[in-house]
């Protein structure tokens, strides 16, 4: 769409006052507050263009104009100019993340409830995918008697503890040497591509050991099973009650039918998941669901060794400060990719 410099500045104030304020923008209010150069009646005019070209619609109860749909996407696609974050900023995100770098998934649902804080929106946050993953290592940690904690590391960094009754008579050197095999039989074995032929084949070896592995064995099957789940897509969700003190949510039907969404899974992950590398950004009613057509929502990928693992997404109202909300997802991800990719160098 071809716009010309004078109504790309209106349509940009516009933007920028509608997302301050939550009003309708009159073109007063535009000459007061922006510095133009033109008068009230000129900006009135290119107004009416504006609205004729479907950039900017009237609410019913004002004489002022917001932006649609469309005048949002054309703002994000040529007229924004991203925030630049301060070095102190930067310095706290990367300071969180690295202080909870124990597992992948604690570091990923802390990124979501730091980013919700960060820009008081709604964050979504989707964790490793486990059946694409490849099985690093299994050990045994001893626990208390009769008992140990089996540790599964995958090549995406995620790791699941699991506790499993071994016995009394459970030496550690025991325990060492069923590490072994199963390292030998499984280590870089793709999670979908492992078949219970595998784990039968494993379970024969250690016939010796039968009732010590029954409950290794169930535990396995669980982890590894060969077919995709909603926890296999799971998002985390943060900061969902900040929805609430939007205007455009004081509405209660729409924050039931909102809050309805977020209590599934499937259709979460449907949002978050990414249709390109990079950072996306989805206006109002370019999103499929109805609940969503009031919302954007900015994501981007991130990534350990080079190969994709998730996506880090932020969900507000359509009226969202867009330049401070790319700027945080855009960081957040460079910064969870730089930070877990060094943590998981010797993982690829």
């Amino acid at each position: 769409m071809q716009m010309d410099e004078r109504k790309q500045k209106i349509l940009k104030a516009i933007v920028q006052d509608y997302i301050a304020t939550a009003e309708p923008v009159g073109s007063r209010t535009i000459s007061k507050k922006f510095e133009l150069g033109v008068s009230p009646a000129t900006i009135r005019n290119e107004m009416a263009d504006l609205e004729e070209m479907g950039l900017i619609e009237q609410p019913h109860t004002s004489a002022g104009r917001i932006p649609s749909d469309s005048g949002y996407r054309y703002y994000v696609d040529s007229l924004m100019v991203p925030l630049v974050l301060d070095e102190e900023e930067k310095r706290m995100i990367r300071r969180e993340l690295t202080s909870r770098l124990n597992e992948v998934q604690e570091v990923i649902e802390h990124t979501g409830k730091l980013i919700s804080q960060i820009t008081s929106l709604t964050s979504l946050v989707m964790g490793p995918k486990s059946r694409n993953s490849v099985l690093k290592r299994l050990y045994f940690l001893p626990y208390e008697e009769g008992k140990a904690i089996m540790v599964t590391v995958k090549d995406n960094g995620a790791i699941e503890n699991n506790i499993v009754d071994i016995g009394e008579d459970t030496t550690t050197e025991d325990l060492q040497i069923l590490a072994n095999i199963f390292n030998e039989k499984m280590s870089g074995t793709r999670v979908q591509d492992l078949k219970k032929g595998l784990i039968k084949e494993i379970y024969g070896e250690l016939s010796r050991k039968r009732r010590m592995i029954d409950g290794m064995m169930y535990i396995l099957e669980k982890i590894f099973e060969n077919r995709e789940s909603d926890a296999d897509n799971r998002v985390y969700l943060g900061g969902a009650l900040n929805m609430l003190n939007q205007p455009e949510f004081r509405d209660l039907k729409k924050v039931k039918n909102l809050f309805a969404v977020f209590q599934e899974n499937r259709k979460l992950a449907e949002l978050i998941s990414p249709q390109q590398e990079g950072l996306s950004i989805t206006i109002g009613s370019e999103n499929p669901d109805e609940a969503f057509k009031e919302c954007s929502i900015i994501t981007a990928t991130y990534h350990i060794n080079g190969k994709q693992i998730g996506s880090i997404g932020v969900l507000g109202p359509t009226r969202m400060d867009y330049r401070k909300a790319v700027s945080i997802v855009d960081y957040m991800t460079k910064s969870l990719t730089e930070i877990l990719t060094e943590k998981y160098r010797g993982n690829a």
